[in-house]
């Protein structure tokens, strides 16, 4: 147990790391934006950036039952866009996924079982925003959980999550 002179020590030496810029710790970034559900609107936010989205959208997801995303996705793909996502085989083959709709019109899905559990909740646009967080691509993210979401400008950044989603691709099936 610490003695009550060292707790306001550390607590500032905690508060400090947090504060220091991405840069300190070999990322240039900017968040360019943060939200927390429910009704946080950060599906709205996530559509925002997809409908900006100028080459490619890479995207790994736990589960996907999303429609405004799944639609603001399949526009992406037919203005040109380069759209490809890696899921969880389970959350991919989940009744209300938005896996269906989104191979239709020709966007590769990957099923990632290499892992216990593919968790991560991943969107890299134009290789330079990065879109992470706890928040998944879901109704229930949007209206019903406590989860958070942040969208990062950092190619730095952006180079080094779709080296993973490479990795998790590299290994998964794609879909029919």
């Amino acid at each position: 147990m610490l003695n009550r002179s060292r707790k306001p020590f550390l607590f500032l030496l905690c508060f400090s790391l947090l504060c220091l810029p991405a840069r300190a710790f070999g990322f240039p970034a900017d968040v360019a934006n943060v939200c927390f559900s429910p009704y946080g609107g950060c599906t709205r936010l996530i559509v925002h950036e997809i409908n900006h989205a100028q080459k490619e959208i890479r995207v790994l997801a736990y589960d996907f039952t999303s429609v405004p995303i799944g639609k603001a996705l399949i526009r992406a793909k037919r203005r040109g866009v380069s759209v490809e996502v890696v899921m969880d085989r389970p959350g991919a083959l989940n009744e209300y996924s938005e896996v269906p709709y989104l191979t239709r019109v020709g966007i590769p899905v990957y099923a990632d079982s290499h892992e216990m559990m593919q968790h991560n909740k991943v969107m890299i646009i134009d290789g330079e925003t990065v879109i992470t967080g706890s928040f998944n691509f879901t109704k229930a993210a949007e209206y019903d959980n406590a989860e958070n979401l942040l969208i990062i400008k950092s190619p730095e950044l952006a180079r080094k999550y779709l080296e993973n989603w490479r990795l998790h691709a590299g290994h998964s099936r794609r879909m029919q």
